[in-house]
């Protein structure tokens, strides 16, 4: 049973090249916060945080790009561009005037394939950012979405490690899904999300991230069914294979 989250969703353009910047959620407790405008992306000599995990999303048509850094200031997908079945993906953090917790957990950034590459196949992902540049794998399931088509707004879902995954789910970018509980066992698993009707929020349509850890084999990666309970998502999806 995995610790609840907090989760932080960023909203990006959904045009024709379908580039999204990321939005995340990882366990952590409060921190102090950094100076303004200082880069909360680790340095490549920090090889406990450099390495680069990713996800497949929304039937092919996204992905996730997971990092370690600040829960409060998610890495943004600034470019994605494709050659044959390698892509390159650019992060960026956000404004130079974000003020940053100080914790250091894995966060998702979330965008879009581009026309012409095929997620039924193996993609490599090459990353950078920062001083950090380095490669992921994904793809090879049986998807039926199209890169470069436009989404059909529905939760998704991919493991990027053993026993942890990446949730995306829409709607509004001011009031994110929290994490109530979590569990777990064999080919399925049940997330539980807050129930607030108080929250005023924003009337967009927005791409959110919610990343989710059973812990190492304490799930079959298998055929997974996660089941989605409150916070406006009850449903099931799907966990595509990494």
């Amino acid at each position: 049973m995995a610790t609840p989250s907090r989760i932080v969703a960023v909203l990006s353009a959904f045009a024709a090249a379908l580039l999204i910047a990321g939005c995340t959620a990882t366990p952590g407790s409060s921190s102090p916060t950094s100076t303004p405008g200082a880069s909360n992306a680790p340095g490549a000599g920090d090889d406990d945080f450099a390495d680069v995990e990713a996800a497949l999303l929304d039937e092919g048509r996204m992905f996730a790009v997971v990092t370690w850094g600040s829960s409060t200031c998610v890495p943004q997908v600034d470019t994605v561009t494709a050659e044959g079945q390698t892509v390159s993906v650019a992060l960026v953090d956000g404004a130079a005037d974000q003020v940053c917790t100080q914790d250091m957990v894995q966060r998702a950034s979330i965008g879009g394939l581009p026309a012409g590459v095929d997620p039924t196949k193996d993609i490599t992902l090459q990353v950078t950012y920062g001083d950090i540049s380095d490669d992921a794998e994904i793809g090879g399931a049986p998807v039926t979405g199209v890169p470069g088509e436009s989404t059909e707004y529905q939760p998704s879902a991919g493991w990027f490690d053993d026993g942890s995954l990446v949730l995306l789910t829409w709607g509004s970018s001011g009031c994110p899904p929290v994490v109530e509980s979590l569990e777990g066992a064999g080919n399925t698993g049940t997330v539980t999300f807050v129930t607030d009707d108080t929250q005023i929020c924003t009337m967009d349509m927005a791409p959110r991230a919610t990343i989710l850890a059973f812990g190492d084999d304490a799930v079959d990666d298998d055929g997974f069914t996660l089941t989605l309970v409150g916070g406006g998502l009850d449903g099931t999806v799907s966990v595509l294979a990494d």
